[in-house]
This record gives C-alpha cells, structure tokens and sequence, in this order.
C-alpha cells in the first residue's frame, strides 16, 4: 500500500504519542495505532473489509519493536523486577498464540466491538475497584500468586494477542494492585508485552486467509508499521528520561484519562 501524504503525517505524529504512551503507559502502541491505522486504512487500504485485522496485525508489529526498545531502556534504568516479569511472560506468549489464531477467524465489525467493551471495562475497573488510582507504599509488594501466573497470564495473552493492544491494560492494574508504583508497574508492561505483540504478529503475518494486497506481509501493513515507528522510536529516546518525575497519583489518572479518549474514538468512528 502506498500512503499519500496527509495520511503519512497522520501516522508519524501518532507514532510520536505511541512513543510517549509506550514510555510512560507501558501500552507498547496499541491502544493508539489500532484505531489510528483502522481509520486510514478503510480509505487506502485494497480490502476495506480487512481494515480492522491489518490494524490489529500493524499494531502488533509496531508493538514488537517499541515494546523491546522501552524494555532495555527500562531495564537500564533498574526498573524492572525479575519475579513480575518471569514465569508470567511465558504464560502470556501462550494465550498469545492462541488468541491471535481466534482473531483471524472473527469479523472486524466484532472484533472491533470486542475492543470498544475491552476498553470500558477497564475503564470501569480501575475507576470503580479501590489499589489502582493510588496504592499505599509498600517496601514489599505483594508476589504474583500460581494462578495469577498460570491461568491469569494464559488469559491476558488470550485477549491481548486478539485484540492486538500488548496486555498493559491488564498487566498495569495488576502490579498496580500488588503494591508496585505506577512507573515501575508500566515499565515491567513493556517486557510483557513483547511475547503477546510477537506471537500475534507471527500468526497475522503468515495468515492464509489474509488478503493478498501489494506492501502487506500477510495483514501486517509494512508501510503504515514504518510510518508510524518513525514516530515512536525517537519519541522514546527522549521520554524515557521524565517518567520517574511524573507523580504517582497523576500517573495513574493520565493512564484511565487516555483509555476514555481512545474509547470515545472507537465508538465514533
């Protein structure tokens, strides 16, 4: 697919907020480029009716490479604690596999339903359920329990893989609630990320039922996934260096702020 100038700008600015939200959310992309790529897609794309699962298939690739550039940044940084992020990374890359399979099977009038009620759902939770909007210190926060790790990972692969949005809105809120601060709770999404964004890529990327469109590796759209890393990646060089100076109660609220606004565009569209 070739993209014409307007929509090549649209994506590269909205490749520079995916670079802040993967930093300081942890989100890795997804919540931004799914209903970014979804929208310039049902007016260049070749197959108008696959719009939502190349936005899906985009998002994941472009996910791949953000979510590994803020997870070393991260991890140099001393953010990152072994317990939260292994074994439950194996079990997310699991209920990857197997959602990003469920995925190319649903239509994307559904799968972008799916999305929509994901999101409000989250939105509700972190609202409604007391440890997110802010946590008391904790010098230990609580571990991650067998279940937690097992099922809970298998299950947040599942959704994430199939929704192509990394896990973060699931992974944040519950790090969140085992004590961690909202900036290490974000910075442990991003390595989280990357077996769900991996899997559903490789799965989107060699899908026998996807269109066979010129600039498309299967659903993944080379050309949008460039535009908008050519955005994020220098965008995460440079918030990398604030996010420890953004206060904990504000972190939290932003987090649930951007869900809403991500929410209201994909209803209105």
């Amino acid at each position: 697919m070739l993209i014409s100038f307007s929509p090549l700008l649209t994506l590269l600015f909205f490749g520079c907020l995916t670079g802040l939200t993967t930093v300081l959310f942890g989100f890795g992309g997804g919540f931004i480029t799914v209903p970014v790529v979804y929208g310039v897609l049902t007016a260049t794309a070749c197959s108008a009716a696959d719009a939502m699962h190349v936005a899906v298939a985009t998002s994941a690739a472009v996910m791949v490479v953000n979510a590994v550039v803020a997870a070393l940044a991260q991890w140099r940084q001393g953010r990152l604690r072994r317990a939260y992020v292994w074994p439950l990374a194996a079990f997310i890359a699991v209920g990857a596999v197997a959602g990003s399979f469920v995925a190319t099977l649903i239509g994307g009038t559904a799968l972008r339903l799916l999305f929509a009620v994901y999101l409000l759902v989250t939105v509700a939770d972190s609202l409604l359920r007391e440890g997110f909007l802010s946590v008391a210190h904790r010098t230990c926060p609580k571990p991650l329990g067998r279940g937690t790790t097992t099922l809970g990972g298998m299950g947040i692969g599942l959704v994430a893989a199939g929704l192509g949005v990394g896990g973060s809105v699931m992974t944040v809120p519950l790090l969140r609630r085992r004590g961690l601060p909202m900036a290490e709770a974000t910075a442990m999404a991003n390595p989280l990320s990357v077996p769900v964004a991996l899997a559903a890529t490789l799965v989107y990327a060699l899908a026998p039922s996807a269109p066979a469109c010129t600039g498309q590796l299967g659903y993944v759209d080379l050309a949008a996934g460039a535009a908008l890393l050519a955005g994020s990646l220098p965008t995460i060089a440079v918030a990398r260096r604030v996010t420890a100076r953004v206060p904990d109660r504000v972190h939290s609220a932003a987090y649930v702020a951007l869900l809403l606004v991500v929410l209201v565009v994909m209803v209105a569209m």
